[in-house]
């Protein structure tokens, strides 16, 4: 087993978190990653009193160390939804997506309850005022993340975030991470875990759709693009600072980079998009995934993906060791 400040932070056997991905991280997703010994995160994102009310609910019974991400500023925009996460009690509760008075005001509120509470940042800027809002750990995401992320590399971003923490909380990595490889790579940078979306997307517990896992298994990281044509026609008001990863399919050939045109038709182009996506078209549809997809092959239970992530880097981690000599 590994443990890091974040296994012993929160009581779990592995550095292993789940992304909260909304509409992919429900609670059967979440309670399987809990139950392999990782921490799993229900994916509230843009609050949703029914998704709450079932997919949070669900995790709590399902007991251990489990938890709720949540996207700040559109929490704001929803009266009432963050008490309604609250009352769950998660004894975790992932924060993402806020400008400095939000991440102040949720920390606080949060911590309160008495969950811990871990902060994504993107920057070393957002890292400082995580720490100082009081944050219980960081999760620092680099651009290669799926769905959205600011510019930072991972490789250069992590140290930086870890030099900053001082080893005060743990730092969790964010982007580029499918399998063992990326959380040795992770603790070899001084990190404490890792975060994974687009690898715990594609597994049989995910809420993903069919469609949806089967082009993330058949695409390549060469078919991912950054757009914000999602967002736009969706109208969830996105800083521009973030963009979103995703497999290109025709909406974002036609769309990406005609955001103003897009948001000016978008009473005329909203409904049949919203149709295509009920319907589960993948050439409409938004398939957000990371650059790891060149990596991501096959859907298998979440609790394999813990599993064979903590084993391959014990095993990495041991062949390193072994390969050090004594000076002569």
């Amino acid at each position: 087993m590994i443990s890091t400040k974040l296994t012993e932070l929160l009581g779990i056997d592995h550095p292993v978190v789940c992304a909260p991905m909304g509409s992919v991280s429900g609670a059967e997703l979440t309670t399987a990653v809990t139950r392999a010994g990782g921490l799993g995160l229900v994916g509230v994102s843009y609050g949703d009193a029914a998704f709450i009310d079932e997919h949070v609910a669900r995790a709590a019974r399902g007991g251990g160390v489990w938890g709720v991400g949540c996207v700040m500023f559109t929490f704001d925009e929803r009266p009432g939804l963050w008490d309604k996460v609250l009352g769950y009690a998660p004894p975790v509760i992932a924060l993402s997506f806020g400008d400095a008075e939000q991440v102040r005001r949720y920390t606080a509120s949060a911590a309160q309850s008495g969950a811990h509470v871990i902060v994504q940042v993107h920057d070393t800027e957002q890292a400082a005022v995580a720490l100082q809002a009081g944050a219980s750990a960081l999760v620092a995401q680099g651009s290669e993340a799926g769905g959205h992320h600011k510019d930072r590399a991972t490789l250069p971003l992590v140290p930086a975030v870890v030099d900053l923490a001082q080893g005060v909380v743990p730092v969790v990595v964010a982007g580029g991470v499918a399998d063992g490889r990326g959380l040795a790579a992770a603790l070899a940078l001084g990190a404490d875990g890792v975060m994974m979306g687009t690898r715990f997307a594609v597994t049989e517990e995910s809420m993903g759709t069919a469609g949806f896992k089967a082009s993330l298994v058949s695409a390549a990281t060469a078919d991912t693009v950054d757009t914000r044509a999602f967002d736009v026609v969706r109208g969830i008001p996105w800083d521009e600072v973030y963009r979103a990863r995703s497999v290109g399919n025709a909406f974002t050939r036609e769309w990406t980079g005609r955001d103003a045109e897009l948001a000016a038709l978008r009473a005329e182009v909203e409904p049949g998009w919203a149709a295509a996506v009920a319907r589960d078209d993948t050439a409409q549809r938004a398939l957000f995934a990371g650059e790891v997809i060149d990596l991501v092959q096959d859907v298998r239970p979440a609790a394999s993906v813990v599993r064979d992530t903590v084993t391959d880097a014990e095993t990495i981690l041991r062949k390193l060791a072994g390969s050090l000599t004594s000076p002569r």
